[in-house]
């Protein structure tokens, strides 16, 4: 399999994901409150909220995508303050993936991925977008459904998964 296709997977996701917020903006709407304090929610204490959720699970989706294809990622920094603002974030994450091409990832099998925090450590490219960037990207993504829902934003499992490609 293509990690290809796994980009393209990481981009419908935070399509789900941005599908999911509006409904959570809907849901503050007909409740009457701002939909600002849905981006404050957490699970717990020590877990970061909703809006950092959304910023990792958009950054875990280009990192990877970019260090799969040998690429510099484009840099958004973390000053989202707005729900209108978080899913214009997911809006640039997904244009962003929307510029690779299978072809961007010819190779990857001989490229190492190194990160200042891994200390001196490496892994091969497919390592790390299969044991690194995929889970971290799904964890970000299912905290920040998990959030919505805990909350009362009317999603389910439908929602996370969005549109399969099923055959008749």
């Amino acid at each position: 399999m293509s990690i290809y296709k796994t980009v393209l997977e990481l981009k419908k996701m935070l399509r789900n994901l941005d599908a999911c917020l509006e409904k959570g903006v809907a849901y503050a709407t007909a409740k009457k409150f701002d939909p600002t304090v849905l981006l404050q929610s957490r699970l717990a204490p020590d877990m970061f909220p909703l809006m950092r959720q959304i910023q990792s699970a958009c950054d875990s989706a280009k990192y990877a995508a970019a260090r799969g294809a040998a690429k510099d990622p484009p840099s958004h920094p973390d000053d989202e303050q707005t729900m209108d603002e978080a899913r214009k974030r997911i809006a640039k994450v997904v244009a962003y993936l929307d510029e690779f091409k299978a072809a961007d990832f010819d190779g990857i099998e001989a490229r190492t991925i190194s990160l200042p925090r891994w200390e001196g450590k490496s892994m091969a490219s497919v390592d790390y977008i299969l044991e690194h960037a995929v889970p971290n990207f799904f964890f970000h993504v299912t905290t920040a459904y998990a959030i919505l829902r805990h909350n009362g934003v009317d999603i389910g499992k439908r929602d996370y998964l969005g549109a399969m490609s099923f055959k008749a």
